[in-house]
């Protein structure tokens, strides 16, 4: 269970008194997420999501998140939206971190994912670049190319102990990563973390994105490399062409990817397999004490690693660049 801060009863009650959504009837530690600790709370007015930010996540970033999310429900994307306090503010203060209640979506993530579902995806991930390239606040992507080489050196003492020769194989793709990754492609506010538990259906219909909580500004093509890697994979490691020609058509249905967006794609995709294959070692090689949290397997980022490394072209991924620009 991804709960780090262990709120108590009478310490919520004071923190839900500065909203109007009426008396606490129950709450809930939400399993998904490894970020922060998220609560599902029943009140008089309804259910909402609380979310404590836990250390990793900087304060300052927080105005950015929750504005993200209002921009992009006044244009028509499914989101949950902060609920303010009677002081007009959405941020408060939680057993001693920063919280914020949002609202409730209804819907269930899919854990057996097809094609239909990848379809919804891409579509829904290029509506939601539109709809956020008038956003006016920016956040750098500190997960990309520059911040992977210290989350590398953090670990590096300790990573074939989850892998053998899997710190010869991270320095090497280091090192081509930092040389050759693209630059000049279409830039804009991008989720950064879409994956199958922060995309709600309702039957077989999307009806809403979840946790915002790692958009920022970066290359539009590196969020549908991210998608690739999430959603496109079967459980034994091998990569599923019919889902990725789906989500990429779907992308390209509502935004078509430029030619040289295209051709950037395997090099995005190791990129990003290799983004959360680090973050996974850190979190996997250091769990807080006591947290209730079931890190997620950092080999399963490894195996797509080694895919995106044998692919050519985007081909490679479903599709042929002549159907998508």
């Amino acid at each position: 269970m991804a709960v780090y801060t262990d709120v108590g009863v009478e310490d919520l009650s004071v923190f839900l008194d500065r909203y109007d959504v009426g008396k606490l009837l129950s709450y809930k530690g939400i399993a998904e997420g490894v970020e922060n600790s998220n609560y599902l709370l029943h009140a008089e007015g309804g259910h909402f999501i609380l979310t404590l930010y836990e250390k990793r996540v900087d304060a300052g970033d927080l105005p950015f998140f929750l504005g993200l999310m209002e921009h992009l429900a006044s244009r028509g994307i499914t989101c949950p939206q902060p609920v303010k306090g009677r002081d007009g503010e959405a941020l408060g203060t939680l057993c001693g971190r920063p919280a914020a209640l949002v609202t409730f979506l209804d819907g269930m993530w899919m854990r057996k994912v097809e094609a239909r579902h990848c379809a919804a995806v891409g579509e829904a991930l290029a509506k939601l670049h539109l709809a956020g390239s008038d956003f006016p606040l920016r956040r750098a992507n500190a997960l990309s190319v520059a911040g992977w080489r210290p989350l590398f050196n953090a670990s590096a003492g300790r990573l074939d102990s989850v892998q053998p020769g899997m710190h010869d194989v991270i320095a090497a793709e280091l090192d081509t990563l930092e040389a050759s990754w693209p630059r000049g492609l279409p830039e804009g506010v991008i989720h950064a973390d879409l994956f199958p538990d922060n995309v709600f259906f309702l039957g077989d219909k999307l009806s809403g994105l979840i946790d915002f909580y790692f958009a920022c500004n970066d290359m539009l093509a590196y969020d549908v490399a991210i998608c690739l890697n999430a959603w496109c994979f079967e459980a034994d490691g091998s990569y599923n062409v019919t889902k990725g020609r789906a989500l990429l058509q779907g992308y390209a249905k509502e935004r078509p990817l430029t030619g040289a967006e295209l051709d950037a794609i395997p090099l995005l995709a190791r990129g990003a397999a290799l983004r959360f294959l680090l973050t996974r070692l850190v979190d996997w090689l250091n769990v807080p004490p006591g947290a209730l949290v079931k890190p997620k397997s950092p080999q399963e980022y490894f195996r797509k690693l080694r895919f995106h490394q044998k692919a050519q072209s985007v081909q490679d991924y479903g599709v042929a660049a002549r159907e998508l620009a």
